[in-house]
């Protein structure tokens, strides 16, 4: 009896192992082929399509996501997507003082002890579209919108994950998939279906550059906005590393040199 009741909780184990296997088979393959330029041991930061990818995110998706762990002068820091060397010190940037003023963020409290509102500045971080986790709730039925701040990081294959849900909606669900009342059908998000509407439209945004606002190109943008919030070190960091490695290399060499020198009279 024991031994049958081990046999049926092995099988049990292999059939789930087996079951979340084929989950996260149909997910990797729901996710679609797309290069980024940041990608890589070389990979940098394409400005300009982060500065289209800040366009998606301002008038799109700011009404839903926050990025509380953002500055607007980090937008003008070395890596970010308006940064001008003209201008080291970010705060000085009139194009970041200009992004900065387009937002109203909540002050105070003044001489009357009362918050307020006022046109936000450089050093001023991005508002939150609500001002609490409660009332996002509330305005998104029930769902809570994650933070852009991370997001990229906090995803598996975040970049490739993000790009393929933001362009797999509009698609009609399999024959006999349950579709839950207020949910949409997105195959590449676990579970099939998801409280989020399509943020994304052909031409929901005009680009200042002349760039078709297709589904793909403003997913494509709007992801590498997203991976420089999420990692805006990273250009930095690769340099730093293949320094390092340049470093390690020349000094091995000297190294190597320097054992041939002492030791090249001496018998082994």
């Amino acid at each position: 009896m024991r031994l049958s009741k081990f046999f049926a909780m092995v099988m049990t184990a292999g059939t789930l192992g087996l079951g979340a296997g084929a989950v996260q088979a149909a997910e990797e393959a729901a996710l679609k082929p797309v290069h980024f330029s940041f990608e890589g041991l070389f990979g940098t930061y394409d400005k300009a399509a982060g500065q289209r990818g800040f366009q998606v995110y301002k008038e799109v998706c700011s009404t839903c996501h926050s990025l509380k762990l953002i500055a607007f002068r980090n937008l003008g820091d070395p890596g970010a997507p308006f940064y001008d060397k003209k201008y080291p010190n970010p705060n000085d940037s009139p194009v970041i003082k200009a992004i900065a003023k387009e937002f109203t963020v909540t002050d105070g409290p003044n001489d009357e002890g009362e918050m307020f509102e006022r046109p936000g500045k450089p050093f001023d971080h991005f508002p939150p579209p609500f001002p609490n986790d409660q009332a996002a709730r509330a305005a998104n039925g029930g769902a809570l919108p994650p933070d852009f701040s991370v997001l990229v990081s906090a995803r598996e294959n975040g970049p490739h994950y993000i790009y393929s849900f933001l362009t797999s909606f509009n698609q009609e669900p399999p024959a006999g998939f349950q579709l839950r009342d207020g949910m949409n059908y997105n195959p590449v998000f676990p579970g099939g279906q998801t409280a989020m509407p399509p943020p994304l439209f052909e031409g929901v945004v005009e680009y200042a550059d002349g760039t078709k606002a297709t589904v793909e190109q403003m997913a494509h943008d709007v992801v590498t906005f997203m991976a420089w919030a999420a990692d805006p070190k990273m250009e930095q960091r690769k340099r730093t590393g293949w320094m390092v490695m340049i470093y390690l290399f020349i000094f091995a060499l000297l190294m190597y040199g320097s054992y041939k020198a002492v030791w090249r009279g001496v018998e082994h």
